[in-house]
């Protein structure tokens, strides 16, 4: 590599079986949108909701063509790596990997508790806990309601761990009552690429003004 060009730095996006693979799609696109680097993991749960949400198949062999006809999106000039999550040899399972954070989206219960707990179950949540020791952003997004106490608690110690919990709660004052389904994904990935500061259109800022959109 010569010395003036960057080294790839990606940010890590793992996708658990929680239902919501919208969010995960919309948030993939705007990095995507930005130029970012993306390392994806998939986990098996998530191959089953995103089959049972979209009726797409993901397929390690083909996960390129996958991901394009499950995002709707060209992904020619992407900058996208793949690792399945049964391989806990793969890059963003260590430290030393340069990575700029992980996001987790949606992030199942077992997802959230395994992370929490340091279970390392698979490369999904072994990558997550390594971004948290490494001190990198990490940015959680349950969507499980209503919660139970352990869920609570766990989402308690990933925050006292230092990843920022962003429940997929989106707001109305963009789009109104009438809103339908994609701009409340978009809000809800828009504001976790806020929380990482990549830049995105995805949501409409409030201006201070009542009844301005």
């Amino acid at each position: 590599m010569s010395a003036d060009v960057a080294p790839r730095t990606p940010w890590v996006l793992g996708v658990s079986g929680a239902s919501g693979t919208p969010y995960a799609a919309a948030v993939l696109r705007g990095l995507c949108a930005a130029g970012e680097a993306v390392d994806l993991v998939v986990s098996r749960a998530a191959r089953l909701t995103i089959l049972d949400e979209t009726g797409h198949a993901f397929r390690d062999a083909h996960w390129r063509e996958d991901l394009a006809t499950w995002l709707d999106t060209p992904l020619d000039d992407a900058d996208l790596r793949y690792w399945p999550a049964g391989d806990l040899a793969a890059g963003p399972s260590s430290g030393s990997y340069r990575a700029k954070g992980m996001i987790v989206v949606p992030a199942s219960t077992a997802a959230c508790a395994g992370i929490a707990l340091g279970l390392s179950k698979d490369l999904l949540q072994r990558a997550a806990e390594v971004n948290l020791k490494e001190r990198r952003p990490v940015v959680i997004v349950p969507r499980e309601t209503p919660v139970t106490r352990s869920h609570l608690l766990h989402l308690v110690e990933l925050i006292d761990s230092g990843a920022v919990v962003l429940p997929a709660s989106p707001g109305f004052y963009g789009s109104g009552a009438k809103a339908h389904a994609q701009q409340l994904v978009d809000f809800v990935a828009g504001k976790v690429l806020d929380t990482i500061a990549v830049p995105h259109t995805l949501l409409t800022r409030w201006t201070g003004h009542l009844g301005h959109r």
